[in-house]
């Protein structure tokens, strides 16, 4: 298994009407791929948030491994 960080990210309007990308959750995972960590992020980030689905917080969902120090 590897560690993953899977962020929920969302665009809205910043000052002076700029677009801006915005971190709604961040979650580390543990999972043997990105499509698991994606999948199991999905599952509690809905649970976490009281959810029917990721969506209605989020544009989109960034997996990325882990990186920490040895």
């Amino acid at each position: 298994m590897s560690t993953y960080v899977v962020r929920f990210m969302k665009d809205v309007l910043g000052d002076y009407g700029r677009q801006i990308e915005v971190c709604q959750g961040t979650l580390e995972i543990d999972a043997s791929d990105e499509d698991e960590a994606r999948e199991r992020a999905k599952a509690k980030f809905c649970k976490d948030q009281a959810l029917h689905h990721w969506s209605l917080h989020a544009d989109r969902i960034q997996v990325r491994p882990a990186d920490f120090p040895s």
